[in-house]
């Protein structure tokens, strides 16, 4: 059994003493459902009546002690984000207690790794945006991600990205897109919360690029070139695949019409550059670098004409 010493949820000692009653141990859990046992017979113990939160799919806290570990305010909020769909909800009485822990200052004892890794585990449920929602209704998004409104356009787009891919980093970029002063507000809260660097990368990407992304097929040749270069997609193709995806979604909260595929094949058209010539003119080193560009410019111009 545990108990709480002081702030956060690194504040435990813990009794395993057999002396320790069964109930009393449940008594710690944090929600009646996961507080039921069974015996060897096969008989369930169930004190605080988890089986009937489970069969009106109610997330309820089983008694006080859950206010002495703020981690379970990410942990329900993951929990609704993978059970939503099935109907289940969290108990009034539930978010009343989680409230008074945010009034009370434990969410700002949360450790940064910890933050992430439930985020991280959120971002591939079935309904990641229910993790914000919870955290939104226990007045907890404000003080963890102050920049993410719950109706904003990153939510948005964090809900159309969630059909189109189950991975963490795509919805991840999709939900930071819309954020003010992207820059600094991705790498803020990457440094905040220790994120890896793909997370940060891609999101940072797509929040700085999304836009020229959606108009690429009315830029120019010289603007078209320039994002494959900001991207970086001669030599991150899967990365590039994944800022589409996030992009894709984006779009789909603007009613943008985006073309994922036309850009891919774009990229392809003019990444082969032959430079065996070109060295053998003598080019290299910068000088190299420039003369590939130029001739993927030509071949990007001369392929737009032809399609134009």
């Amino acid at each position: 059994m545990e108990r709480k010493t002081k702030p956060g949820y690194k504040g435990f000692v813990f009794d395993t003493s057999p002396a320790v009653a069964l109930t009393d141990d449940l008594l710690r859990r944090d929600l009646t459902i996961n507080a039921m046992a069974q015996t060897e017979e096969g008989e369930l113990i169930d004190p605080y009546h988890g089986k009937q939160d489970l069969e009106k799919k109610i997330l309820r806290h089983v008694s006080p002690a859950f206010a002495e570990d703020p981690v379970r305010i990410l942990r329900i909020a993951r929990f609704l984000a993978r059970y939503a769909h099935q109907g289940f909800h969290i108990a009034p009485e539930t978010i009343t207690l989680m409230r008074s822990m945010v009034a009370s200052g434990e969410v700002d004892a949360l450790v940064a790794e910890r933050v992430w890794k439930e985020l991280e585990r959120a971002l591939a449920e079935k309904n990641p945006e229910q993790f914000f929602a919870v955290l939104a209704k226990c007045d907890a998004l404000h003080t963890l991600f102050p920049n993410l409104p719950i109706d904003g356009m990153g939510m948005k787009a964090l809900i159309a990205a969630t059909p189109i891919t189950q991975q963490p980093i795509i919805r991840f970029a999709a939900l930071l897109h819309a954020l003010p002063e992207p820059k600094q507000a991705v790498l803020s809260l990457a440094k905040r919360y220790r994120i890896p660097n793909q997370f940060q990368t891609l999101a940072l990407l797509t929040a700085l690029h999304h836009q020229k992304a959606l108009q690429a097929p009315n830029l120019s040749a010289e603007e078209l070139l320039q994002l494959l270069y900001s991207l970086d997609v001669f030599r991150r193709e899967e990365r590039f695949k994944d800022f589409l995806a996030a992009c894709q979604a984006i779009a789909s909260t603007q009613g943008a019409h985006f073309e994922p595929n036309w850009l891919m094949k774009c990229t392809r058209k003019v990444k082969s550059i032959d430079i065996q010539p070109l060295i053998a003119q003598g080019f290299e080193g910068q000088k190299l670098a420039n003369k590939i560009k130029e001739e993927r410019y030509k071949k990007l111009a001369k392929w737009l004409t032809g399609i134009s």
